[in-house]
């Protein structure tokens, strides 16, 4: 970073972050050596199975991972050049909220039940600035306004139980933009919402990228909102990054097997046929994760001799497109035979 200006710097860089949980007195890696940067007014989706790292992966970065058993065991979170993992509370507090936010999973549940959608909204603008409670009420009315909420004089009196899922995420959503992050972290911001509500939310968040110049973190398992919504997509498979590249190249030309299978999942109106195509086994669990070799190897179609043993290394072509793959001669390691 030596040299470069904040506007050069990259808004968010991962460098090599590893997180571990504490399982049966043993420390375990959910993340594992992930490294990607995000750019300014940029969308970055990371996609995966269940069980792959995504949530965690988003949880580090933002500072919310239960200390009684989890740490951040390695690496970086670097926002605006400044290493994240090293703040005290209280200046991640000062962080949270205001310059990365993030909207949760599961719009029914986010949201505190007891308390109002305005008391809900007013607590981020009263954590975050000097302002009295009839300028909060009216930014708070302001805030439900821009994310398409008619009746928001009403409605900022009212409990979570009285609104639908759509209605909750948008409340969601104007907490989450309410101090004008430069990062917005949406960790599967569409689960349990229908077809058309989660087109709507889809729209709405990218009318806000636009208008705040803000970068958004995409995690989701649905490749739809990938194509929809994404500049880049990154590919997570065991805690591990298996392709990182832009999201026309992904699905034009994806080079890991994990993201082929991924893409063959995807049902097509244009194809009658009575099975889905599936990819075989599971996610393997912390505890049980491969010591050694690829990740996917004992589900992937295309397993060689060579995926028992080594762990390919995420490498980029001269295109810049990365894949950890040992199909890919640049995914092999210098150094040879290593263990995970």
């Amino acid at each position: 970073m030596k040299g470069k200006t904040i506007n050069e710097t990259p808004l968010l860089e991962i460098k090599n972050l590893e997180t571990a949980f504490l399982i049966n007195g043993s420390w375990h890696n959910a993340v594992d050596d992930v490294s990607f940067r995000v750019g300014r007014k940029k969308i970055v989706g990371i996609v995966g199975e269940s069980g792959c790292g995504k949530s965690v992966l988003s949880l580090s970065v933002i500072g919310l991972l239960p200390k009684i058993n989890s740490k951040i065991a390695g690496g970086q979170v670097l926002f605006n050049g400044v290493d994240l993992t090293n703040l005290p509370d209280n200046e991640m507090n000062n962080v949270r909220g205001k310059d990365i936010s993030m909207i949760f999973q599961e719009p029914m549940t986010s949201l505190n039940p007891v308390l109002t959608i305005g008391y809900q909204l007013q607590e981020v603008l009263f954590n975050h600035s000097t302002i009295s409670k009839k300028e909060a009420r009216q930014s708070s009315i302001k805030l439900l306004k821009s994310v398409g909420i008619a009746r928001a004089e009403k409605l900022i009196d009212e409990y979570p139980h009285q609104l639908s899922g759509g209605m909750r995420q948008r409340v969601m959503i104007a907490i989450a933009i309410a101090c004008q992050p430069k990062l917005l972290i949406a960790d599967e911001p569409t689960t349990a919402l229908d077809v058309t509500v989660q087109a709507q939310i889809l729209e709405l968040l990218k009318e806000i990228q636009e208008m705040n110049d803000m970068s958004i973190i995409m995690i989701t398992h649905d490749l739809g909102i990938v194509a929809e919504m994404c500049d880049e997509v990154i590919v997570m498979y065991g805690g591990k990054v298996v392709e990182h590249t832009d999201v026309d190249t992904l699905f034009y030309n994806p080079k890991h097997p994990y993201t082929k299978a991924l893409l063959q999942s995807i049902p097509r109106m244009q194809e009658e046929t009575e099975i889905l195509n599936t990819i075989k086994g599971i996610v393997p669990s912390l505890i049980n994760m491969p010591r050694t070799g690829c990740r996917f190897a004992d589900r992937c179609s295309s397993v060689m001799k060579d995926c028992q043993m080594i762990v390919p290394r995420l490498a980029a072509d001269e295109q810049g497109h990365q894949v950890a793959c040992l199909l890919y001669e640049n995914s092999y390691p210098s150094e040879g035979v290593k263990t995970s």
